[in-house]
């Protein structure tokens, strides 16, 4: 399933997954086996759930699993890009700790216009 997901390179329904993954062996898997192994990825770091898609996507970004994943999603062309922040992870860190909240996952997504579909250069 983490093979599908990398090699998708975008994010991918529960049902899209399903059809992969039939289309692979010829066998069909439960829905509810589909979404436990999702949930094992996610749990692990290895997979993020993107809310806004209620999709899946292979973390491409090698960070921890405690830290914040930020998502750019681009409204034009629909790509999706991962990336950190330090100044991200340290804000995100105070405002958790000012109300004593312990965050269980930390999935930041952000809506727009990607370089190529606003028409400008990334910095």
């Amino acid at each position: 399933m983490l093979d599908e997901l990398c090699a998708a390179g975008s994010p991918l329904g529960a049902y899209e997954m399903i059809d992969r993954l039939a289309a692979g062996t010829g066998k069909r898997p439960a829905p509810i086996s589909v979404y436990r192994a999702l949930d094992f990825l996610v749990e692990n770091g290895l997979v993020h759930r993107l809310a806004s898609r209620n999709a899946f996507m292979a973390c491409d970004h090698g960070h921890g699993v405690h830290e914040p994943a930020i998502f750019l999603i681009c409204d034009g062309c629909g790509s999706v890009s991962e990336v950190t922040s330090q100044a991200a992870t340290q804000s995100l860190r105070q405002v958790a700790q000012s109300v004593c909240f312990a965050p269980r996952a930390q999935v930041v997504e952000l809506a727009g216009l990607c370089a190529r579909c606003h028409g400008a250069e990334p910095r």
